[in-house]
């Protein structure tokens, strides 16, 4: 169905009109609800859009400053804030985690490293046991649970996307690194020296700004319902790890969760964080300098080893090709970003993207409150070609 696209505001840079003219047809022709777009080119902004609207509805304007939840982008903020203490020396890439969170090491964890947990390597994609929902919003108790079970398979010896773990592994040695929750930490050595507006656990007064996230998936409680959504492969084990990883506890993907208060206030890194497309585009693109003005993140060795391959091939968990650096999706043949094999970043569930490509000198964030295709979303695809055709 084609229908009259909405005004779209902000800045587009001339050279770069057929991208804006991209984001407008995802409106019109892909049913885009509202997004915004920002790219940066050596650190200048070229592209700085938004419009649409906040709500399913289409009643409410999405503004310069509206805020969405940005899925797994959020996964590529928490990699820079790692990777930023390890530059600081409060973290070690080849240490052992149990050096920093001694209560990790627990059945046979004890030789798991920094390295391999950011590379999704650590064999915790889920965690075992059924946890109550009301754990959903416990960090401690989620925590607590990751540390005392064993691994899904040898660590080191494969990868597997921790889809929901990953913020609460990686944001626990945050924790314990500067004993601040992860969004003090975030807003203190990332976002506020960066200018970026986005965050873990919002504040009361930015829930009025939040865009209302247009999805219809119904929480699913049950194996049966579970099964529904990722069929059984003949794998128990297997099986029940992809359902925990995605369910477990219910609510934690962000299924029929996603709109609360209770969601927006808490901290999951993986799945919640909070943003607008320019804070996503100012973090990649202090990135590639090794941070803001004043600020030191990963100097240059650091950086490379990040964006350098960790694991590749088989995926555990999603049982697709994936490819990672240190907690960076890295481009891969089955799932570039744009068109630089170089690119780093994250994808979000349903299209969302932060990236930056170092040959370019791009940095890129594009959220948006209607997710769709999980894996090549073609509103996604339309302005990464546009993009690439404007340089």
């Amino acid at each position: 169905m084609i229908i009259s696209p909405p005004a779209i505001s902000g800045h587009c840079d001339a050279r770069f009109g057929a991208l804006r003219e991209a984001f407008t047809a995802n409106f019109s022709e892909l049913d885009e609800v509202g997004a915004g777009l920002c790219v940066q080119i050596d650190g200048m902004r070229v592209v700085d859009l938004w419009g649409g609207h906040r709500d399913a509805a289409r009643t409410q304007p999405w503004t310069e400053d509206t805020l969405v939840n940005a899925y797994s982008v959020g996964k590529g903020v928490v990699a820079m804030l790692v990777l930023a203490l390890i530059e600081r020396g409060d973290l070690a890439l080849d240490a052992p985690v149990a050096r920093t969170w001694p209560e990790f090491g627990a059945n046979g964890k004890h030789a798991i490293t920094l390295r391999t947990l950011l590379a999704h390597g650590a064999g915790l994609p889920a965690v075992r046991k059924r946890m109550p929902d009301e754990a959903l919003y416990d960090w401690g108790r989620l925590c607590a649970a990751l540390a005392a079970q064993a691994p899904y398979w040898e660590p080191g010896t494969a990868h597997g996307y921790h889809v929901n773990t990953y913020g609460f592994l990686a944001g626990e040695l945050v924790r314990r690194a500067t004993r601040a929750s992860v969004g003090e930490a975030l807003a203190r050595i990332l976002t506020g020296p960066a200018g970026a507006d986005f965050y873990y656990g919002l504040a009361p007064r930015d829930h009025t700004r939040v865009a209302e996230t247009a999805t219809s998936f119904p929480v699913l409680r049950e194996e049966a319902q579970w099964a529904l959504a990722f069929p059984p492969t003949g794998d128990a084990e297997h099986d029940r790890m992809v359902w925990h990883a995605y369910f477990n506890p219910t609510g934690i993907s962000g299924l029929e969760t996603v709109n609360t208060a209770e969601w927006r206030s808490a901290v999951i890194p993986s799945t919640n964080g909070h943003g607008t497309a320019r804070g996503v585009a100012n973090l990649y693109a202090a990135f590639l300098r090794g941070g803001p003005p004043g600020a030191r993140w990963a100097g240059d060795a650091l950086r490379r080893e990040a964006v350098s391959i960790q694991a590749d091939g088989d995926d555990r968990v999603t049982r697709r090709a994936s490819r990672f650096g240190l907690g960076f999706q890295l481009a891969q043949p089955s799932r570039p970003i744009g068109a630089s094999p170089r690119a780093f970043g994250h994808f979000g569930y349903g299209g969302s993207l932060g990236f930056a490509d170092p040959d370019a000198g791009l940095a890129f964030g594009y959220l948006m409150n209607r997710p769709g295709e999980r894996w090549n979303n073609p509103r996604t695809e339309r302005l990464l070609d546009a993009l690439y055709q404007c340089l």
